[in-house]
């Protein structure tokens, strides 16, 4: 837990601070703030659609009574895309995007599925019925 506020705090923004001032550098402060502000604006837009897509899809799952369980975690990595892409800087931006895309979001959806399975079978979480 120490580590990921180390890196949620100090050394993503750092890195995104660099980043910005390379770019600012190299292409101009203009181009890069207008880079900075369609991805977050295109983000947005394909989070949104891909979130009612999947949030439709989730609907229909629980009327045929079925449980929407990877439609839940596709919901989950479109959530936190949509979050990456709304910050400002280049490398949430990318990590956003690969959550985004249905062929990426896909294989981390069978990590994160794997990664909380390990631990419920460890008991570090509770399921309360």
């Amino acid at each position: 837990m120490r580590y990921i506020l180390l890196t949620i705090f100090i050394i993503i923004p750092v890195l995104e601070i660099t980043a910005i001032m390379l770019s600012g550098n190299i292409i101009g402060i203009g181009p890069t703030l207008i880079l900075i502000f369609l991805t977050a604006l295109l983000g947005g837009y394909y989070a949104r659609k891909q979130g009612l897509e999947t949030f439709r899809k989730a609907q229909r799952q629980m009327q045929y009574g079925e449980m929407p369980g990877d439609t839940i975690m596709d919901g989950v990595c479109i959530l936190v895309g949509a979050i990456l892409l709304l910050l400002p800087g280049f490398f949430t931006d990318i990590l956003g995007l690969v959550l985004l895309l249905p062929p990426t979001h896909a294989l981390i959806k069978g990590r994160l599925f794997k990664a909380i399975t390990k631990r419920v079978n460890k008991r570090n979480i509770k399921i309360i019925t």
